[in-house]
């Protein structure tokens, strides 16, 4: 597993101040997403590690001014310190995976010590990100119309699919 964080944006709230938000890239078995987090998801992640995993040093939560240097340290910092989590547990516990959003791994001995990510105070946390896995023009169940030629491939693989007894050999 691989992350970057490729950018941060700032984020304006009717219901609080603005805050900074950070993009977040993860790079799993070939396949690419992104998540984007708020420090102070970061910080609530790193109390919760600590408690079940070595983790490092985490950039300070008190930041003097939002100038875009001051910003693009602390983006450098956070990614650090989710390459460093990464580097130094040979299992990752599921709370680290729910917060980068990755799916589908086999349950980790140390995930139920830690507990889950949805447990955590930010329900904006826990949300999936879902992408398209295949794309078709048309149904390809349907078949084509009577004055149409055969779709070959259509019905073989259908034929595979749904007959696989029927084979040669």
């Amino acid at each position: 597993m691989e992350v970057y964080i490729t950018s941060f944006s700032y984020e304006e709230s009717d219901l609080e101040l603005g805050y900074t938000v950070f993009k977040i890239e993860v790079l799993m078995n070939g396949r690419k997403h992104f998540v984007e987090q708020r420090y102070s998801e970061f910080h609530a992640l790193h109390k919760k590690l600590k408690k079940c995993i070595k983790t490092p040093e985490i950039p300070s939560k008190h930041v003097r001014n939002w100038v875009p240097k001051v910003l693009e340290q602390r983006q450098q910092g956070l990614e650090t310190y989710l390459q460093a989590v990464i580097l130094e547990n040979e299992e990752l516990p599921k709370l680290f995976l729910d917060f980068l959003n990755v799916r589908h791994l086999p349950s980790l001995p140390k995930a139920e010590s830690c507990g889950s990510f949805d447990e955590m105070e930010s329900e904006e946390s826990s949300k999936l990100s879902h992408q398209p896995v295949q794309l078709f023009l048309r149904d390809p169940y349907v078949l084509p119309a009577a004055g149409d030629f055969p779709n070959v491939v259509i019905e073989g693989v259908l034929h595979g699919i749904f007959y696989p007894h029927l084979q040669h050999r």
